[in-house]
C-alpha cells in the first residue's frame, strides 16, 4: 500500500483546521471518502439524473445499467452466488430490521445475540420480544470480551430460530469465529445473520464459504456515501421474506384487492432509491478492491500494534477487549484513569486535531452491565499513517501525565 498516494485521493486530508492537518481516527463511525467516490456521485447528478427501471428513455436506461453494475460489484466484493441476492437499502440498521420484521415468528421462538451488540442488533429484538413473544438470549463473552464458543453451544437448542451477531464488534474490534458458529447453528436447523458493518470494510468476505444466511453492511464505513447499505440473503430465503417497505417498484401488478410482488431484489427496494449513493458505493467497492482487503486488514493491525505497544504498559490505561491487537483489527478502545472519555476526545481534538469517538458507541447495554460510563475509541483505516498513530500516542501520554 502506497499510503502517501492513497491519502492524496481524500480531499479532506489536504485541508487544515486552525493551521494544522487533521488526524482522523473515527473511521469505525464513518470513513472518509476519496475523490473517486465523490466524482461518481456528481456524475449521476451532472450526466444522467434519471429514474432507474421506471422510464425507458436514454437517461433512465443509463441509470438502470449503472445500478446493475453497482450490484454486480457488491456481489463480487462479498462473493455472493447471484447478483439478485444483493439488496440496496439505507444502512446496516435497515438490513437487520428487514430480516427481524420479515421472518415468521411465533411465541417462544429464541434469538441468540452476543453481549456486545450495537443497538441496531439489540433493539429490534426487544421490540419483537414485546410484540411477538419471542425470547431473546444473550451469549456472555469471555472476560477479555472474546467469543465464548462453549457457552454459545450450550445455549443452542431446537427453540433457536435465528442467531444474529456482529461479525466484528464496534466496541473493541473483536471478530467472532463465524465459520464455527454458523456450522453449529445450521446443525440445529436455525438461521444466521451477521452484522458486517465493521468487517466488510476491513477484511475479505466470502458469504458462500461462510455459508451465512443473511449479511448486512453500510457504505459509509467503507469509503462510500452515507445513507446506502446492503442486505445479502440466500436467494431461496429472500424469495420467502416479505418486504419491510412495500410500494412503488416492488410489484409486477396490482388491483384494488391484490398485489403480485416482483422477485428479489426488486420487491425489497420500494420507492425511489438513492441512485447517486448506490453508484458511489460501487465506486467505493472498486476503490477497496484495487487496494486489496487483505492489505487493508494487515495495515490496520500494524498500526494497532504501534498503539498497543506505546500505551498498554501505562497503569492508567485500560484497553477494552483482547490485549492482542491482532484480535482488535482497526480498533483501539480505551479509558484513562480519572479522565472522562469525552474529555479525552475533546483534548485530543483541541491540541492536535486528532478526531476519535467517545461515549458508549451505541453499545449501551454492555457498558451499563459493566458499570462503565463509556470509552474513547481510536479507529484506524487505510489512509492512516504510522506518524499519525505515534502522534496520537504522544498526546494520550501527555493527557496521562497532566492528570496524574
Amino acid at each position: 500500500m502506497d499510503i502517501k498516494k492513497l491519502r492524496s485521493d481524500f480531499p479532506i486530508l489536504q485541508k487544515e483546521i486552525n493551521g494544522k492537518k487533521i488526524v482522523y481516527l473515527d473511521s469505525a463511525c464513518m470513513s472518509l471518502r476519496p475523490k473517486q467516490v465523490i466524482d461518481k456521485i456528481n456524475e449521476y447528478y451532472n450526466e444522467y439524473p434519471g429514474c432507474a427501471g421506471r422510464s425507458v428513455h436514454k437517461i433512465a436506461t443509463k441509470v438502470t445499467m449503472a445500478m446493475d453494475e453497482a450490484r454486480i460489484k457488491v456481489q463480487n466484493l462479498i462473493h455472493a452466488k447471484e447478483k439478485d441476492e444483493i439488496i440496496f437499502n439505507r444502512n446496516t440498521t435497515e438490513g437487520l430490521n428487514m430480516v427481524a420484521h420479515g421472518l415468521p415468528w411465533k411465541k417462544g421462538d429464541r434469538i441468540l445475540i452476543t453481549d456486545h451488540e450495537h443497538n441496531s442488533n439489540l433493539i429490534p429484538w426487544l421490540v419483537l420480544q414485546e410484540k411477538k413473544g419471542i425470547k431473546l438470549d444473550v451469549v456472555p463473552s469471555n472476560p477479555d470480551n472474546t467469543f465464548n464458543i462453549n457457552t454459545f453451544e450450550n445455549l443452542l437448542n431446537s427453540d433457536v430460530k435465528l442467531v444474529s451477531m456482529a461479525h466484528t464488534t464496534n466496541l473493541d474490534g473483536h471478530t467472532i469465529p463465524a465459520y464455527e458458529i454458523i456450522k453449529l447453528v445450521h446443525d440445529h436447523d436455525a438461521l444466521v445473520m451477521l452484522d458486517g458493518a465493521q468487517s466488510a470494510p476491513h477484511m475479505p468476505i466470502d458469504v458462500q464459504k461462510l455459508d451465512v444466511d443473511y449479511f448486512t453492511f453500510s457504505a459509509h464505513k467503507m469509503c462510500g456515501p452515507a445513507g446506502i447499505g446492503v442486505l445479502y440473503g440466500k436467494y431461496s430465503l429472500l424469495e420467502d421474506l416479505p418486504p419491510l417497505i412495500a410500494g412503488g417498484s416492488t410489484v409486477k401488478n396490482a388491483t384494488y384487492t391484490t398485489a403480485e410482488f416482483l422477485p428479489p431484489p426488486d420487491k425489497f427496494e420500494g420507492g425511489l432509491l438513492d441512485y447517486a449513493g448506490i453508484m458511489g458505493m460501487g465506486a467505493a467497492v472498486d476503490y477497496l478492491q484495487n487496494i486489496g482487503l487483505n492489505e487493508i486488514e494487515q495495515h490496520n493491525i500494524k498500526l494497532n500494534q504501534i498503539m498497543t505497544n506505546a500505551l498498554s504498559n501505562y497503569e492508567e490505561i485500560t484497553i477494552l477487549g483482547p490485549q492482542d491487537p491482532k484480535q482488535r483489527g482497526c480498533t483501539f478502545s480505551f479509558n484513562i484513569k480519572n479522565v472522562d472519555c469525552h474529555d479525552v476526545a475533546l483534548i485530543l481534538d483541541e491540541v492536535g486535531n486528532i478526531m476519535i469517538r467517545s461515549g458508549m458507541h451505541c453499545v449501551h447495554a454492555w457498558f451499563n452491565h459493566h458499570k462503565i460510563n463509556g470509552s474513547a475509541r481510536a479507529a484506524i483505516y487505510l489512509y492512516n499513517t504510522e506518524g499519525e498513530v505515534k502522534f496520537f500516542c504522544e498526546k494520550v501520554e501527555e493527557i496521562i501525565e497532566n492528570f496524574k
